[in-house]
């Protein structure tokens, strides 16, 4: 079984940082692309940045330039670095990892629980 596990979020003033942190375990073949999503009240979940193994980063346009997204892939962790922060990043922020699982081989999308990420202006 596979877990992903986030920390990190709370409460920041605007123009604060905030640093989520998330973790995978389990029965891990290998991790493809990890990634941070974000729901806010009545809206959609929404990409808002993602990195492949070989550390090409993808950005939301409204984050981009403000956070920064890193892995570790030895120890299967993912870093979301949030500057800058704007009353409209409050929501529930999301990890994703790609996993492959062996016996039998497959590969699956595990999502982590969320973590609150409040912004006060």
């Amino acid at each position: 079984q596979v877990q992903v596990v986030e920390s990190g979020g709370g409460l920041a003033q605007a123009g604060g940082s905030l640093r989520l942190s998330c973790v995978a375990t389990g029965n891990i073949f290998a991790l493809n692309t990890m990634g941070w999503y974000r729901q806010a009240p009545g809206k959609e979940r929404e990409m808002v940045a993602t990195v492949r193994r070989d550390g090409r980063t993808n950005y939301a346009d409204s984050v981009n330039g403000r956070f920064t997204i890193s892995r570790d892939n030895a120890k299967n962790t993912v870093v979301l670095q949030m500057d800058s922060l704007k009353p409209d990043d409050a929501a529930v922020y999301y990890c994703s990892a790609g996993v492959v699982v062996p016996s039998p081989y497959r590969s699956l999308t595990v999502w982590g629980q969320g973590t609150r990420v409040t912004v006060s202006s």
